[in-house]
């Protein structure tokens, strides 16, 4: 007899397993997930207001919206840069030019006076806004 009988793979050779180790995947995802949690939070507007308290529904947005915020010291803020109150138009147009079409949302402390919000609010206007929204806690 010659040699006696032989392994189906071949010549002693042991067939490779074809699998995908899931683990480091899942790993990664885990990681990642914990990222961005810790992360979120840190993404809203930076400007520190005291926003008056109504019963409002939150707003369910999937986009950052713009926001121009007005500070209680009278600080105009448009996102978390600050803007002379005479070149908010000017600043918002170009915003407007370079294709944001959303809605606007003006973020005022509740020491700012109604007569500050609604000239504010005029120049957002002005600027070609027409969709402004109040944000509230």
């Amino acid at each position: 007899m010659a040699g006696g009988i032989q392994p189906r793979g071949g010549r002693g050779r042991s067939r490779q397993i074809a699998e995908i180790n899931v683990t480091p995947l899942v790993d990664v995802m885990l990681v990642l997930l914990i990222v961005f949690m810790v992360a979120a939070p840190l993404l809203t507007v930076g400007i520190e207001v005291e926003l008056p308290e109504t019963e409002a529904r939150a707003i369910t947005e999937q986009t950052e919206p713009l926001a121009v915020t007005l500070t209680a010291d009278g600080t105009i803020y448009v996102q978390e840069t600050p803007i002379e109150y005479d070149n908010l138009v000017a600043h918002l147009t170009a915003i407007s030019q370079a294709g944001y079409d959303q809605r606007i949302y003006v973020r005022a402390d509740q020491g700012v006076l109604y007569n500050d919000v609604a000239r504010v609010m005029g120049r957002m206007n002005a600027a070609g806004f027409t969709s402004i929204g109040l944000v509230t806690d």
